[in-house]
């Protein structure tokens, strides 16, 4: 099978903390739990939080190995952005702080002017960007 437009993407990050993780992602931002998978410390495995929703063509994996950690690096730069598509109301950004997220400025003007930057408990950047996107 080809890699095309129907292709899923998934987008792996190490975490310090899933069960932070998932609170800022599924009760802050309103994603689903997609799976879910716990090592129960054997040797090799890892547990794997994936997170998105249901009718997404990508979800967000989230792992974490207690025996080799792997310590987020994300730069400034790392993004996901949330093509909102109008206002990112505070009703919208105010559960993901609430929920372990930090309000930040961006390098980037075009993101201060054009969305709002939330980072997330392991540093990575969220984008609740206000315009819209179209790849066709």
């Amino acid at each position: 099978m080809p890699v095309n437009g129907h292709s899923h993407i998934r987008i792996a990050r190490p975490s310090r903390d899933l069960a932070t993780a998932e609170r800022f992602w599924v009760d802050g931002l309103g994603l689903s739990v997609l799976y879910r998978a716990e090592s129960h410390g054997v040797p090799g495995e890892h547990d794997l939080l994936m997170v998105g929703w249901p009718d997404a063509s990508w979800h967000l994996e989230l792992v974490y190995d207690a025996d080799a950690a792997v310590d987020p690096r994300p730069t400034e730069e790392d993004l996901l952005v949330v093509y909102v598509d109008g206002e990112a109301p505070e009703e919208l950004v105010a559960p993901l702080v609430e929920h372990g997220g930090k309000r930040v400025t961006s390098p980037n003007p075009y993101w201060n002017e054009w969305g709002v930057t939330v980072e997330d408990p392991d540093a990575y950047r969220l984008v609740l960007c206000t315009r819209g996107w179209s790849n066709s």
